[in-house]
């Protein structure tokens, strides 16, 4: 009996110590990082008339008023690649979204610093760490947090995309409504723009990655700022700019903020979109035809302009390319196809990209 207690036992402790053992294989390597730090870049001054009194300090007159700039918090690897990545958020959102998952596993902060890139992520003017605006706004507390859950395609509220890959717990769910970030002034592309570009200005040449509502100010950036290298785009909605003359026909759509509309802009400032490779990402349930269910057609829309915008760049000469994940096999992501429980094969397939294009050295 003491015997057979005995190899019962071992036998636990050697099945705990595999289990240890299994469980650190999983785990990764420390990241050696080189350098970290932040900064506040670009942005307005003002300075109101008068003359400041030391004792009426609190009268504005005389005194700056500094605002509009972007927020950028950056890790440098050992040994890292050429050109880092430069991560902007969309609506809603902050740098938040590039880091750990709803889940707590790794972002594409950490896999691309990993990979060896240096990345740079964003708070952009009038939104999170940089919330100093120079327009006055008003944040009212609004329930909408389910319309969120909906138009960015976890599923229909309260059912989820049947093989959605966003994880299904409640404190995922719970940390994912958290995230949303307020605007603390109005949203203005040019003004963001601004900012990042002064960023490349900064850090010289690099590849702008951009989600959602951030692709317009993303395009309007390389168009200013010749260091954009390239143009990672999730999901780009609203924002398409076309050549004078060349402006496509709106694209109806169920979705609740209506039919889309491309941006006129002349053609030497849409020529330059066609010095930069480009790819543009957009994941699953999405309406292929039109019809009923507004976020999947509020999405068709946004793909279908996508297309039509890539395909006017490549006839300029550009190197623009539409990649609609499960047409290539990747089923199931959300809006978010960077944080989803597939991000590590999304982050394959840009991986797979940037060295096509010359872009990982």
């Amino acid at each position: 009996m003491k015997k057979l207690k005995y190899l019962v036992l071992t036998g636990v402790i050697i099945s705990a110590l595999a289990s240890a053992v299994a469980q650190q294989t999983v785990r990764q390597k420390p990241l050696i990082i080189a350098e970290q730090g932040s900064f506040l870049v670009g942005g307005a001054k003002t300075t109101q008339p008068g003359s400041f009194v030391l004792t009426d300090a609190l009268k504005p007159a005389g005194q700056t008023f500094h605002a509009d700039h972007a927020y950028a918090f950056y890790q440098i690897p050992v040994k890292a690649r050429k050109y880092p990545l430069v991560f902007l958020h969309g609506a809603g959102q902050s740098k938040k979204t590039w880091e750990t998952t709803p889940d707590g596993r790794e972002g594409f902060q950490n896999i691309f610093l990993r990979r060896g890139y240096s990345v740079y992520l964003l708070d952009q003017p009038r939104r999170g760490e940089a919330g100093k605006s120079a327009v006055p706004a008003t944040i009212t507390p609004t329930a909408d947090e389910q319309f969120w859950f909906t138009q960015f395609r976890i599923g229909n509220y309260p059912e989820y995309f049947e093989g959605v890959q966003f994880p299904k717990d409640s404190a995922s769910l719970e940390q994912f409504y958290r995230q949303m970030t307020p605007n603390t002034g109005s949203f203005d592309g040019n003004v963001i723009a601004d900012a990042v570009s002064d960023l490349f200005d900064k850090i010289g040449g690099g590849i702008l990655v951009t989600h959602s509502q951030g692709g317009g100010p993303g395009w309007t950036t390389a168009i200013k700022n010749d260091k954009v290298k390239a143009i990672v785009a999730y999901e780009p909605y609203s924002g398409f700019v076309f050549p004078k003359g060349e402006l496509p026909e709106p694209i109806a759509s169920a979705g609740l903020f209506g039919e889309l509309k491309g941006v006129e802009i002349p053609l030497a400032d849409f020529n330059r979109l066609a010095k930069v490779p480009i790819v543009v990402y957009y994941g699953d349930n999405i309406a292929k035809e039109p019809t009923k269910v507004w976020n999947k057609d509020h999405w068709r829309s946004g793909l279908e302009m996508a297309r039509i915008w890539a395909a006017t760049i490549n006839k300029h000469g550009g190197d623009a390319t539409v990649v609609h994940l499960p047409e290539i096999g990747i089923k199931g992501n959300t809006h978010f196809p960077f944080s989803d429980l597939n991000n590590m094969e999304i982050a394959n397939l840009l991986s797979k990209w940037l060295k096509e294009k010359g872009l990982d050295k």
